[in-house]
């Protein structure tokens, strides 16, 4: 059965103005996410540690900012929005110690509780709401009088209130002016990895380095290849985010359509999609987020050895060249 969509008509922002919402971690969702509580009148505070560089960004945008034990002692609802790698050693060190039953711990992503990285108390409410978009997002479409739509899941219900509170959150963020459906934390986590690194990210940026390298070892001009390549993605995705596959289908040329029906297929082959099922494998068996952790816990070696690779990378050094010349 299709999940159900819930919007702002059916949803009750009171359980949530009458709680005390304390974001930590200031940076791509949490700005955003204080911007749109405040605005839809959600009384919060900015938990940060001392030497925070986001202090002062916290303060300029009008938001008190109190220590983290302060924050925990004034908050009833905890939005734990700090990046995955230091979510884990922060909430032992820092958040743990200050908890105190009855309040309610809210993520934008289930990795930690998922993977077994962090196990709140019994006595503790824990819940999901993951909007469907970046920060910037989240807050542009809030601003323009929409939203973007939200995921919502409850992993500990001692209060018997938590369904409540997360659908609340959702409909402060303006998830609920588009749809939120509900989820699990297993669920959201698993897709949410796999997407990322079968299709947004990893497997997007090797498809788009592949298809580059192929044109210019094959003689064509980087600028050109480039274009093609990688400057006309955006339009492609703003088709299919707009009007889906086969609405693109019809909105481009029938060469380009020709193209799709009787090339797609010997490139995203068999061999690509036994590819993907070891990546969903690693995530559900759980060894991604083993050797994640082993990544983190060592400084980011693949990940810094990566980017200073691909930073000199010809479609890098192209996309710096062109940007630079034709001011787009």
């Amino acid at each position: 059965m299709p999940k159900p969509i819930l919007r702002d008509t059916e949803i009750d922002l009171s359980p949530l103005l009458r709680q005390k919402v304390v974001i930590l971690g200031y940076g791509n969702q949490g700005r955003p996410q204080a911007f749109n509580l405040r605005d839809s009148g959600v009384t919060l505070k900015i938990g940060a540690r001392p030497e925070s560089h986001k202090r002062e960004q916290a303060l300029a945008d009008g938001f008190e900012v109190l220590s983290i034990p302060e924050a925990l002692a004034w908050g009833d609802v905890i939005m734990m929005l700090l990046p995955d790698e230091v979510m884990a050693d922060a909430y032992e060190k820092m958040i743990a110690p200050y908890l105190r039953a009855g309040q309610s711990i809210g993520f934008g992503h289930g990795l930690a509780i998922h993977a077994g990285w962090i196990h709140p108390n019994p006595e503790i409410n824990v819940f999901l709401v993951a909007p469907k978009a970046q920060g910037r997002g989240v807050r542009n479409k809030y601003v323009a009088g929409s939203g973007v739509p939200g995921l919502y899941a409850v992993h500990q219900d001692p209060s018997g209130n938590t369904e409540a509170i997360a659908l609340a959150y959702a409909k402060a963020l303006g998830c609920g002016r588009i749809g939120i459906m509900p989820t699990t934390f297993a669920e959201e986590t698993t897709c949410d990895l796999f997407s990322e690194q079968a299709v947004l990210c990893g497997g997007l940026t090797s498809l788009i380095k592949t298809a580059f390298e192929t044109l210019v070892e094959g003689g064509f001009s980087p600028e050109v290849a480039y274009f093609e390549c990688l400057y006309e993605v955006k339009l492609i995705a703003d088709l299919l985010h707009e009007r889906g596959i086969n609405g693109t289908r019809k909105a481009i040329s029938s060469t380009a359509l020709f193209g799709d029906v009787s090339q797609g297929d010997q490139v995203i082959d068999g061999h690509v999609r036994e590819n993907m099922r070891r990546v969903l494998d690693n995530i559900v068996s759980g060894r991604f987020s083993e050797s994640m952790r082993r990544e983190f816990a060592h400084g980011k070696p693949e990940i810094r050895r990566a980017l200073m690779r691909d930073e000199q990378h010809l479609i890098e050094r192209t996309h710096r060249d062109l940007h630079a010349r034709l001011k787009f």
